[in-house]
């Protein structure tokens, strides 16, 4: 696997870093690339995710904290220069099996430093049941993207105080505040962070390409999308229904619809949930058209709804759509 690096040591935005991970896959010509970054105080949230019912924007703007998008599904996270990010591109359409490739990196990396960390179902890396690295993917043509934090001493206050997470998915991880589910790298190693890295990088690469100034020109070209409000914020038109609640196994789910005399016009799903597959196609316009009624949704949806969203269940959606508010 080939380690990315940077031609100077200046410290980027956060958005920088994403559009650097797209950069390695659409432009260079490697089987396997890796490398890793820090960025000050920031949240950084899903894809499919609503920043309003994520991010406690009053914290994060009187305590200097950015947010960002970023292209791949799952939830929330926060990071600062207490925590390392660890970005993985490698030739594979296959986002699933990817996925679990990398899981099992970070989880072998860990267990040559002594650690007995663990993948859990979905996208987090545990130890002793506490997260200490969450993970999400994406894919663009040819390549799969996968990027993930590792916690070794992120400031928990900052942590709590600027994501708001469904409390269903605390409890049913065990926990009721955010602080409770988190387990630190730094209470289970005597490496400091940067020995943390430079191991990192040397257990999972043997070779380095250092990218030109071209190449950085490129990169902040296609950073601007990520700065954009329209990428940040969406555009999130009113419904007239809206179904909430958590999928176990998938995610937490909104399912946002414009019914008219009982029949779905309109919908769109947001959530954390990881997609595989393509929602427009696989689910979204199977449902426009479909009268609100369970024998019409379980004719219009394919009986497998994985392929297209992660542990997501077919009769678990039905559920949702229907349940009464």
């Amino acid at each position: 696997m080939t380690y990315i690096t940077l031609p100077d040591t200046h410290q980027h935005r956060l958005p920088f870093y994403l559009a650097m991970e797209e950069y390695v896959a659409r432009h260079l010509d490697l089987d396997d690339a890796f490398f890793t970054w820090q960025v000050g105080p920031t949240v950084i949230f899903g894809r499919n995710q609503l920043i309003e019912n994520e991010v406690n924007m009053d914290y994060c703007r009187a305590n200097g904290i950015a947010a960002y998008r970023r292209k791949s599904g799952g939830g929330c996270v926060y990071a600062d220069m207490g925590n390392v990010m660890l970005s993985y591109i490698t030739r594979d359409e296959s986002v699933n099996l990817t996925f679990n490739r990398y899981l099992n990196l970070i989880v072998l990396l860990l267990h040559r430093m002594g650690i007995e960390a663990q993948a859990s179902r979905r996208n987090d890396i545990l130890i002793g049941g506490r997260k200490v690295s969450g993970n999400a993917f994406y894919h663009v043509p040819g390549k799969s993207i996968v990027h993930g934090t590792m916690l070794y001493d992120t400031d928990l206050r900052h942590m709590e105080g600027s994501i708001t997470p469904n409390h269903a998915k605390l409890a049913s991880k065990g926990v009721s505040s955010v602080r409770q589910h988190i387990a630190l790298l730094k209470h289970h190693t005597d490496m400091t962070l940067d020995a943390f890295i430079a191991f990192a990088r040397h257990t999972l690469c043997d070779s380095e390409l250092c990218l030109d100034g071209e190449a950085v020109r490129k990169i902040q070209e296609m950073e601007q999308e990520y700065l954009t409000d329209a990428f940040i914020y969406g555009h999130n038109p009113m419904y007239t229904l809206t179904r909430s609640g958590r999928i176990e196994g998938a995610g937490d789910f909104e399912v946002r619809m414009q019914v008219k005399n009982g029949v779905v016009k309109d919908v769109d799903i947001k959530g954390d949930y990881f997609l595989v597959g393509d929602l427009e196609g696989d689910l979204l316009s199977r449902l426009r058209g479909c009268p609100l009624q369970r024998d019409a949704l379980l004719g219009a949806l394919p009986e497998r709804l994985d392929n297209t969203i992660l542990h997501l269940d077919r009769d678990d959606l039905i559920e949702l759509i229907l349940k009464q508010q």
